[in-house]
């Protein structure tokens, strides 16, 4: 009997990720768990980049269909969801806006079936005024020097931002957490678009 509690303890360990629990009771309990759970993380928009992919890392080699090729057809196919559902939780919880969604949508607020996407009109003037500036930034004595200005002011506004729903997120007020992640969506789309011009104009340049 030692000895085989001694080979089950080789076979999983889980360095560095947070996990200490053995393959049955994760198989038992994962897909009870929100995302920040599966990645042993208290729910918080503020999160390390690095341990979320090392954890992702690490569970994906845990349900990696290999280990399962001679388990039965059962779990084998629980292990392929339950790879799906890391992937998915990962894939959420690394971009800003959908891990501020899943945020909102934890606190039972789901913005994917919102029918109200009413805005503060004065930020919705300036980012119109602001997709005009990069529309004509090719017309600049210095469209790159500009494209850098813009992508400097945006990276601000986001972090802004960021911090204006994590505040309102903690504070319980849900709706200017929502207000602020659709303000967000503007900003990363307009990051994207000078992202993209930049690329194009240095080619043509260089």
């Amino acid at each position: 009997m030692k000895k085989t509690a001694a080979v089950a303890v080789k076979v999983l360990p889980f360095k560095g990720s947070g996990f200490k629990r053995d393959t049955l009771t994760m198989s038992e309990d994962l897909f009870s768990k929100n995302y920040f759970e599966i990645f042993d993380l208290t729910i918080n928009f503020d999160i390390d980049q690095n341990v979320i992919a090392e954890t992702n890392r690490n569970l994906q080699k845990q349900y990696h269909p290999d280990r399962f090729a001679n388990a039965s057809e059962q779990d084998a196919r629980v292990a392929m969801q339950k790879t799906s559902l890391v992937n998915q939780a990962f894939q959420t919880l690394k971009a800003p806006i959908s891990r501020a969604q899943y945020m909102l949508k934890l606190k039972g607020l789901d913005m994917e079936s919102e029918t109200d996407t009413s805005m503060d009109a004065v930020f919705l003037m300036e980012q119109m005024e602001f997709r005009e500036a990069i529309a004509e930034v090719r017309e600049k004595d210095d469209p790159l020097d500009e494209l850098d200005r813009m992508a400097t002011e945006l990276k601000s506004k986001l972090k802004s931002l960021e911090q204006e729903f994590t505040d309102s997120y903690e504070n319980g007020d849900l709706d200017a957490a929502r207000n602020a992640v659709r303000k967000m969506q503007f900003i990363i789309k307009a990051q994207t678009e000078v992202k993209d011009i930049s690329e194009q104009l240095e080619d043509e340049l260089f």
